[in-house]
């Protein structure tokens, strides 16, 4: 049965799961459905009651508190734009988001706002400290019901992490949250009995979909703000959870982690994001969680899921991530935008109802990312082109070979980094990596590559690997080992601080 196409506005996600089941587990303690419905419609007045009107941003800076979980749906029950800002980033980041956005109010903890220096937020950009005021939002108002907005309305800016230039804010519609919810409940099998661990960050598109797909399900999500892996494994264990999503660098950890018997056997699925798992990673995840089912994903903000991988054929095609998810449209063209042949890499291109409205206020790289489907598509109207080199082989199911904007070229040779990244995983002597391409006099650029070491061999026994396994001019030209690689504010390996610091 394929899945409802007909969305609605976002906050009625808090009315279609049972009444009596629940919803929310958090510190402050359980709401079932009824009462997640009744805390959103308390929050969007308490909103409007600070005289914020429709379509005003509000920009929450929070960890994953009540208010922090439930935004997303007040915000929309209350006519607002929200705007989720990582707990991670630093005072200049959060002022270009409030500025950029123009926010008229930010909810924060006193710790971040004491961080803000004048300036910092935009004139007429009010500050509601969380600790003082947050339990004021809730009182004293009358719940607002569930709202009737147009599902094409904006209703929330995402920022992307800035990994080429300033933090770029995608603009996203009710209706593509809502069928990005609709779309993940349903190909992950979600149901009102799963219990989903919420470990990424509620900025992140996948982080927000967390909420949004298990309360679709019915489900109830259990947020939680980890410092280490091992914190994770215990609330897997506490909360008896179900459903756990990840970063491929936050799952190199857990594969490293103990896990207790009665943990492993809750888990039902396990779900990836944020880069592909190298084919090592995914074989260690099998073998610690043979029950459980593997979801290997491709998405991007600006079309927030594009691909997701049968788990039945991942034992097969463990490098695959696989073909289009529940109202998506994936084509691979080449750069006329004719497309290609099965076995041919091409560009990524999704069309369709998940695709954003662009990034706001910029009209000039939305022009550059969002641009007419190609003529072969079902859907036709506005596609996000992703800049992704992939390839489909005869059953249609795709391979990440890179970005076009990382590719490194050397002597004459296109080079993936990803190739070289899992090359190195592959030998055992290297637990990450992350290959760069610096400039070179005589080769255009030479490779280097960043690694986190497995072994007390880890240098010799790469550098007899790579020598064994590829070819002359795949071979970095250096390699730097660290104890622990950066990491940005998703979670994810931090390309762009190594390129600054290796000037690439």
């Amino acid at each position: 049965m394929h899945p409802d196409p007909n969305p609605r506005p976002l906050d009625h996600l808090a009315v279609i799961g049972p009444r009596d089941a629940p919803a929310l587990a958090d510190k402050i303690g359980l709401l079932d459905h009824a009462g997640l419905d009744r805390a959103v419609g308390l929050l969007a007045a308490g909103l409007c009651a600070r005289g914020l009107t429709a379509g005003n941003r509000v920009a929450s800076w929070l960890p994953k508190n009540r208010i922090a979980c439930l935004m997303p749906l007040a915000a929309a029950r209350a006519g607002l734009v929200h705007v989720p800002v990582n707990p991670l980033l630093k005072r200049a980041q959060v002022a270009h988001i409030l500025a950029d956005s123009g926010a008229r109010l930010l909810i924060t903890g006193q710790g971040r706002a004491d961080s803000l220096q004048s300036g910092d937020r935009p004139d007429g950009c009010a500050l509601l400290i969380e600790e003082a005021d947050g339990a004021a939002l809730f009182a004293g108002n009358v719940p607002l019901p569930p709202s009737s907005a147009d599902a094409g309305d904006l209703v929330a800016i995402l920022y992307t992490s800035g990994s080429t230039g300033r933090p770029k804010g995608v603009m996203l519609s009710h209706a593509n949250l809502w069928l990005g919810a609709i779309s993940v409940a349903h190909y992950l099998g979600l149901a009102a009995d799963d219990r989903t661990l919420a470990v990424l960050p509620l900025s992140f598109d996948y982080g927000q979909n967390q909420l949004f797909s298990t309360w679709a399900a019915g489900g109830c999500v259990h947020p939680l703000d980890y410092l280490t892996p091992r914190d994770v494994v215990r609330a897997v264990g506490r909360h008896g959870i179900t459903t756990l999503a990840g970063v491929p660098p936050l799952w190199i950890q857990l594969a490293e982690s103990e896990w207790p018997c009665e943990s492993v056997a809750r888990l039902r699925r396990l779900t990836n994001t944020g880069g592909r798992m190298s084919v090592s990673l995914v074989r260690r995840l099998r073998a610690l969680f043979p029950q459980a089912r593997l979801f290997s994903m491709y998405g991007l903000t600006e079309a927030f899921r594009s691909t997701w991988l049968d788990p039945a054929l991942i034992d097969v095609h463990p490098e695959s991530i696989g073909s289009a998810i529940p109202f998506a449209e994936i084509l691979v063209v080449r750069p006329d935008g004719a497309v290609t042949d099965d076995g041919e890499p091409g560009e990524l291109v999704h069309a369709g109802p998940l695709v954003a409205q662009g990034y706001w206020g910029d009209p000039d790289r939305t022009a550059q990312r969002f641009r007419p489907a190609p003529p072969a598509s079902r859907q036709g109207g506005m596609a996000v082109w992703s800049g992704d080199t992939v390839v489909r082989d005869a059953a249609g199911l795709l391979r990440f070979v890179g970005r076009d904007d990382e590719m490194i070229k050397s002597s004459g040779n296109r080079i993936s980094p990803t190739e070289i990244e899992e090359a190195a995983i592959a030998s055992g002597a290297a637990a990450e990596a992350v290959a760069l391409g610096i400039a070179d006099d005589r080769l255009g650029q030479a490779i280097l590559l960043y690694a986190r070491p497995a072994t007390d061999d880890a240098d010799q026994r790469l550098t007899d690997w790579f020598r064994r396994n590829l070819p002359n001019f795949m071979q970095p030209a250096r390699i730097v080992w660290r104890d622990e690689l950066p990491r940005n504010a998703n979670g994810k390996l931090d390309r762009a601080a190594l390129k600054a610091e290796a000037g690439a």
